[in-house]
């Protein structure tokens, strides 16, 4: 399967759906050098454990970037060689929402450097439209912003994947045989 990605890959899921160990899998099997590119911020002990233990488990074999807000700066030093894998489109639309960014700007922005991106990306991102409605203008913001941004994402992507309790289910193209 070695090189086989498409250009651009969205993996959604649910919190714990296994999306985010899936994906890695699929980067690894694809045979590329690995680029890990992480928009989580460390605000507190707990994430900042979580931060690390993730990158203990992914180990050496991943170069690391943080871009918790200019995932187009990140993608643009991309090599041709590697395989990108961005964790996650929704922490990365929570930082830009938190700083009171124009997402107007900032998801275009987005969108044009996926596309320009010189090697295949996954990117992951929660569904977030399946539970209930939030009870204050924030939390409804931006689960309505997040369903937007997925729909942009796949509309984008060659390869669209649902992750539910780990295992990988194709909603747009076909997922390779070595990464089932």
């Amino acid at each position: 399967m070695t090189g086989s990605l498409p250009p651009l890959t969205l993996v959604v899921g649910g919190a714990r759906s296994g999306k985010s160990a899936w994906a890695e899998r699929l980067i690894t099997a694809s045979g590329r050098a690995r680029r890990y590119i992480a928009t989580a911020e460390a605000w507190d002990d707990e994430m900042r454990d979580r931060i690390a233990r993730h990158r203990t488990d992914r180990g050496p074999a991943w170069t690391t970037v943080e871009a918790p807000l200019d995932l187009a700066e990140a993608l643009a030093v991309a090599r041709t060689d590697e395989a990108v894998l961005v964790d996650c489109a929704t922490l990365w639309l929570t930082n830009h929402l938190l700083a009171d960014h124009d997402l107007a700007a900032e998801i275009p922005r987005l969108l044009t450097a996926l596309a320009h991106c010189p090697a295949p990306v996954v990117i992951v991102s929660n569904e977030t439209g399946w539970g209930i409605v939030p009870d204050n203008a924030l939390a409804r913001r931006f689960r309505d912003e997040q369903g937007r941004l997925n729909q942009r994402l796949a509309a984008e992507a060659q390869l669209v994947v649902t992750v539910i309790a780990g295992l990988p289910l194709a909603l747009k193209g076909a997922i390779p045989p070595d990464a089932r």
